[in-house]
């Protein structure tokens, strides 16, 4: 027996529900609950997650003894400013905040012309550096290839991370709007600690985020690349993964 998620009863409520309406926004046309279907165009809604916050600090930097929580309180500020005036943008925490994932979830759902990028900095292996950019809907594709080249682009090298990585995780796969996780870089790389520290390179790296954004506004998937094939899949929950 195929598990509920894969049922004709359980997809075709899926179905229902991407008629119906969220917190008084409705779907627009061809939305499903799984995301499959071309990445958005037109869009007037930035939703700027800083990642972390309050209790949880993420990671810190052994070579400067930055928190990723305060780096990216400080890159939704300055992806904010670089948006200007083109998008209404939303933070979803101005301050030194915890705030739960799912609490994350709900309040991007409470918009449907928007798009939603996570910010982060990452840790693992001393030599590992660069910028990594994780997605999982189909609709959020295009919007993730085209972040992640214009970071590469920023970044002055890249040594064995994973680049763009397809991955279910709470903000990247249940959201009901396109959705998208930046690791700005490695905390944990002495070279790029000490880069990341600059805010001159934080300043550059939220320009280039901006201006994917614009350009996935401007073009939708044009020049993305085929979209990825449909994986349909629970939401992601607390025990699957750390995160």
């Amino acid at each position: 027996m195929p598990p509920l998620w894969k049922s004709p009863l359980y997809l075709a409520f899926a179905a229902l529900l991407a008629s119906c309406t969220v917190s008084g926004t409705r779907y627009s046309s061809g939305r499903d609950v799984w995301g499959h279907r071309p990445g958005p165009k037109g869009f007037s809604t930035v939703i700027i997650d800083a990642g972390h916050g309050g209790k949880d600090a993420g990671a810190t930097s052994r070579s400067t003894g930055q928190r990723e929580k305060d780096l990216t309180l400080d890159m939704a500020m300055r992806l904010r400013a670089e948006l200007g005036g083109d998008f209404q943008t939303l933070l979803m925490r101005d301050d030194d905040t915890f705030v739960d994932l799912d609490e994350r979830v709900i309040r991007a759902n409470r918009y449907g012309d928007a798009i939603l990028v996570s910010l982060h900095f990452n840790s693992g292996p001393s030599h590992v550096r660069g910028p990594e950019t994780y997605y999982w809907r189909v609709d959020s594709h295009g919007l993730a290839s085209r972040l992640q080249r214009m970071m590469s682009a920023t970044s002055p090298a890249e040594s064995a991370n994973r680049g763009l990585v397809r991955r279910r995780l709470r903000l990247t796969r249940n959201p009901a709007i396109p959705c998208v996780l930046l690791e700005c870089g490695y905390l944990s790389h002495p070279v790029e600690s000490q880069l990341i520290a600059d805010s001159a390179y934080r300043q550059q790296l939220a320009a280039a985020i901006a201006a994917a954004i614009r350009a996935q506004s401007a073009m939708g998937d044009a020049g993305t690349g085929s979209l990825p094939p449909p994986i349909y899949a629970p939401p992601s929950r607390p025990t699957d993964t750390r995160e």
